[in-house]
């Protein structure tokens, strides 16, 4: 259930009473990827006290060793494991409405980029079973699966070809966010499944590397799947007004596809720093030219005030529910096993 605490938020109470009925899922936020550190998951309460419901979890990238992603899911599942009171581990979507049910946050991990696999094909089952849900195959650059956006536009490998069709017999969401716009169609081309992007905004509202062509978006619908609108300020385009900006962004996609494929991956990352410093360390990883100093990015607190811009649009309630969390429920519902 909804559990807004946000005495000083401006919301209306029309959306207050939305929020309190929908399910809110915010399908990519980053906690550090250190993962002898804890220190920052305390900090998920902060999304539980801001009315979310469900939030998925980065647990690796493609500029960290493979390694790296098997040990920060192991730390965080045993964080949450010890803290059966205010976490649920969601494993399958019934867990999804128990974890409602029990005003507890629910968990799952995703990926980014296909090297945490190692080349190894049954590694993407591994992760299933550690609570990964989706996971897209190159991370901005390419690798031996597929092309990255910020990379020449080459599409899947062959070993990319056999990933999808895996993921899909796996039950893992086929993400196709930091991917070249080539390999994104080829995937979609293929794909049997609905496919999303968990954390990606359009082109068409601002021109970034990192967004997406209208051609891709509308791939994404067909294949029944949903676009996760970010709150990265680089890829809304004006900072001013970030909830503003993102809801005009949500907007935006559903303008070109409608409001079933549209929902929430704010990108939001509790360790701001370890981004400013991926930028700066990882120069062909990110190319830093394209970035603003500090990478302003939409606080948790404040995607009820997307709810509200979205309301003062005129949007129907159950359209905002559908953006909040309910279109992700529906391809979890089609694609989890």
């Amino acid at each position: 259930m909804g559990r807004i605490n946000l005495a000083d938020s401006p919301i209306s109470e029309k959306t207050r009473r939305l929020l309190a009925s929908a399910l809110v899922w915010d399908d990519h936020i980053c906690m550090p990827l250190r993962p002898q550190d804890e220190t920052f998951l305390p900090q998920l309460q902060r999304a539980k006290d801001s009315g979310y419901d469900i939030v998925s979890l980065n647990i690796g990238f493609d500029v960290k060793p493979w390694e790296n992603a098997i040990l920060t899911a192991a730390t965080m599942r045993r964080w949450i494991k010890q803290r059966p009171e205010s976490y649920v581990l969601i494993e399958t979507v019934a867990d999804i409405e128990r974890s409602r049910q029990e005003d507890k946050l629910g968990v799952v991990f995703d990926m980014e980029g296909g090297v945490s696999l190692n080349g190894h094909l049954p590694m993407i089952q591994l992760y299933y079973d550690l609570g990964v849900r989706w996971m897209l195959l190159a991370y901005n650059l390419n690798n031996s699966l597929a092309g990255g956006c910020l990379d020449n536009n080459m599409g899947l490998t062959d070993f990319g070809r056999q990933v999808v069709r895996e993921m899909e017999q796996v039950g893992m969401a086929i993400c196709c966010s930091h991917v070249s716009h080539q390999t994104a169609m080829e995937i979609m081309e293929m794909a049997e499944n609905p496919v999303i992007f968990s954390h990606s905004n359009p082109v068409g509202m601002w021109d970034h590397f990192r967004n997406v062509q209208d051609e891709a978006i509308r791939a994404c619908a067909d294949t029944g799947g949903v676009i996760g609108i970010t709150g990265v300020g680089d890829f809304l385009g004006d900072n001013e007004d970030l909830a503003e900006t993102m809801a005009r962004h949500v907007d935006y996609v559903v303008q070109l596809v409608g409001p079933d494929h549209v929902g929430i991956g704010s990108d939001y990352t509790f360790d701001h720093q370890e981004v400013i410093d991926f930028v700066k360390d990882h120069p062909e990883s990110f190319d830093p030219g394209k970035w603003t100093e500090g990478i302003p990015i939409i606080d948790v607190e404040l995607i009820p005030e997307v709810a509200d811009r979205l309301s003062n649009m005129n949007y129907r309630d159950q359209d905002i529910r559908n953006i909040l969390g309910g279109n992700h429920l529906r391809v979890a519902s089609q694609v989890w096993k």
